[in-house]
């Protein structure tokens, strides 16, 4: 009898919609009650009228959308019914009020918990803003799914944040690495004169190194940490979005403050931190020059080559960097080849330093030129280029522009090379002849005998524009200065001047890491 009953009372709360147990039920004017998805899906379904009138799946009624409500006892009844057939020895889903033994059906906005009836009427609770669960779920849910999107945002970040700085840690270390290497070769060519001041630098370079790591190894940590908080934080809010709504609910606001309050701490960047860079102290006259290599490379500028001339003999790379002459010519006019090639970098102002391969090169010129500041500005305009290479660099020199042959000019002597004409140059000519060109009082230039112990492969040149002066560098030879210009006359810009003549071998810009 008892089970008739029951069979009948499931009939009462089962859904014409969807023959299952009511599930939020609400209620129409004809007194038929159904499942809240099913009804909200029926009454877009069916939908007969303007006014927004639809029919009862049951009778055909018609109803408005509005007017449907929630049926509190029915929804009771089935959660009754569903913890009777959970059977014996099973705990029933329902969670009661700890405090009253009655169901949960509130949701407390002042305290952020689930409470019951008696709990709502309690002095606790009195004048609090209470809502049904039903009608606060879905706001939360959205807010929790919020947060756990942030969160695994920020848990991303804090992973790519924390490889990040472990391959840093690893540029550092190569670069420590690297750098002990450079001042150890710097200290055996010295010969062990610099063993006290060599120890001190490594020292130096030993507590940077830790200072950085140590620092590094911190914020590592600190981001394990973190990223271990938002993992806690995350399964959390996980483990509340998956259970059911009191679940859910239930101190969802210290899971808010939680998130709220944790912010993903970066560490700091040593991408921009200037790297040490070992230079050679000035320890006796013997590191004077050396040292002065090192100071004028911290002025290091990049640049091309361009020809002065558009020259068919003369073939210069697609970097702009190298310059060659071909072999087209015969061995006569080769003798006496010469094509001016200039830099691509004007100066008009402060220090300026870069070198120059001349390792494969058997005669070579290279300097600086002084010219009229008006004629550089129009540098690349097809009027300028006209005139200007038709002259070549003879413009701001006042003297009878050059002959010609095809593309290149030749001449027996280079009488231009004087400072008083705006060049100040060096070269070597026949293999093993270093010269240097000063002023003299005839037309020809006071050719100075260079004498070197080293073939320099690699020659520096640097110009401070301020105190007038144009040096040279055998950096092949760790720094030996070759040669000096003092109180040259700049009277416009200057730039960086190359003459490859007739050797075939390249004449090559150095970079500043090579």
């Amino acid at each position: 009898m008892a089970s008739e009953i029951l069979v009948d009372i499931k009939e009462e709360v089962t859904c014409p919609i969807c023959l299952d147990f009511m599930t939020e039920p609400l209620s129409i004017d004809c007194g038929h009650s159904f499942c809240q998805a099913c009804i909200t899906g029926n009454s877009k379904q069916s939908q007969i009228s303007q006014e927004g009138e639809s029919s009862c799946p049951v009778c055909r009624t018609s109803y408005q959308r509005e007017h449907l409500r929630p049926n509190r006892h029915l929804a009771n009844i089935v959660e009754r019914l569903r913890e009777v057939e959970l059977g014996p020895g099973k705990q029933p889903k329902l969670i009661l009020c700890a405090q009253h033994g009655e169901k949960l059906q509130l949701f407390c906005e002042e305290d952020g918990n689930v409470i019951c009836l008696l709990c709502e009427r309690s002095q606790e609770h009195r004048g609090h803003h209470t809502f049904l669960l039903e009608e606060v779920a879905q706001v939360y849910q959205e807010k929790l799914q919020e947060v756990l999107e942030r969160l695994r945002t920020d848990q991303k970040e804090a992973e790519t944040l924390e490889a990040d700085i472990k391959n840093e840690r690893a540029l550092w270390k190569s670069h420590i690495r690297n750098e002990g290497q450079h001042i150890q070769a710097e200290f055996k060519k010295l010969r062990g004169v610099l063993n006290s001041e060599e120890q001190r630098e490594l020292e130096k370079l030993k507590t940077e190194e830790e200072k950085v790591l140590d620092t590094m190894a911190k914020e590592e940590n600190d981001l394990i940490k973190q990223s271990q908080l938002l993992r806690e934080l995350i399964s959390d809010v996980e483990h509340h979005l998956q259970g059911s709504s009191v679940e859910m609910l239930q101190d969802v606001h210290g899971i808010l403050r939680r998130s709220e309050s944790l912010t993903l701490k970066k560490p700091i960047s040593f991408q921009n931190k200037q790297r040490s860079v070992f230079r050679a102290p000035d320890l006796s006259g013997i590191l004077r020059v050396f040292k002065e290599l090192r100071d004028v490379q911290c002025y290091w500028v990049h640049m091309t080559l361009n020809p002065v001339t558009t020259n068919s003999n003369i073939v210069i790379s697609e970097d702009r960097r190298q310059v060659r002459s071909s072999a087209s010519l015969n061995l006569q006019m080769m003798s006496n080849y010469v094509c001016d090639i200039l830099g691509s970098h004007m100066i008009t102002s402060g220090k300026h330093y870069w070198e120059v391969d001349v390792s494969q090169k058997s005669s070579w010129f290279l300097g600086v030129k002084c010219g009229n500041q008006t004629a550089f500005s129009n540098f690349g305009s097809s009027s300028f280029q006209t005139s200007y290479f038709t002259y070549g660099m003879r413009l701001s020199c006042q003297i009878p522009p050059p002959v010609f042959g095809s593309s290149a000019h030749f001449q027996n002597d280079y009488s231009t090379y004087q400072p008083r004409y705006g060049y100040w140059v060096i070269g070597l000519q026949n293999q093993y002849n270093y010269n240097a060109f000063e002023d003299s009082s005839s037309s020809h230039p006071s050719i100075l005998t260079l004498y070197l112990t080293v073939r320099p492969c690699r020659v520096g040149v640097f110009v401070d524009y301020e105190s007038r002066i144009v040096s040279f560098f055998n950096v092949t030879n760790c720094g030996f200065l070759i040669y000096k210009f003092s109180n040259c006359v700049f009277s416009g810009t200057v730039v960086p001047y190359f003459n490859p003549t007739s050797c075939r071998g390249p004449m090559s810009l150095c970079p500043p890491s090579s």
